[in-house]
């Protein structure tokens, strides 16, 4: 099984604690880690997931999360598929950095895109070639990976 984890979910565990929600999230995407680290599931990392975590403006987060590029099993360099298909993506008001990361696990044949987004999350239904799901609700449905 292949999965792509967005920025926001990488940063999930860095977020304040308090909030139930935040926490559940959190703890999902720990045990997502242990699954990519046991090799269990494969991990895309790619070139716009790169780009928006050099961006982060906290260096221990940044440096964290780049981390986690040598346990993907695939790494997704911009082509001209991936831009058409976020173009088409961002005509569902989806914004830019969020249509090329969807497009890059649409290009990598992802089984899903990993988001703590609620607008992602709402739009769903509408993107059909990966599963958008957050990270509770894909250990809820892949519980024996």
């Amino acid at each position: 099984m292949r999965i792509y984890l967005d920025n926001c979910s990488f940063n999930r565990p860095f977020d304040e604690q308090n909030q139930i929600r935040i926490k559940i999230e959190t703890d999902a995407k720990l045990y997502i880690q242990e699954l990519i680290k046991n090799k269990r599931i494969e991990l895309v990392w790619s070139y716009i997931l790169e780009y928006e975590n050099s961006c982060n403006p906290f260096e221990e987060r940044k440096d964290q999360i780049l981390k986690w590029k040598k346990y993907s099993s695939y790494k997704i360099l911009e082509n001209e598929n991936i831009i058409k298909n976020a173009e088409n993506i961002f005509k569902l008001n989806i914004k830019s950095k969020d249509s090329l990361h969807i497009a890059c696990a649409i290009e990598s044949k992802c089984d899903y895109f990993i988001t703590t987004d609620d607008f992602l999350l709402k739009k769903s239904d509408e993107i059909t070639l990966v599963k958008i799901v957050s990270p509770p609700l894909f250990v809820e449905k892949e519980e024996n990976v």
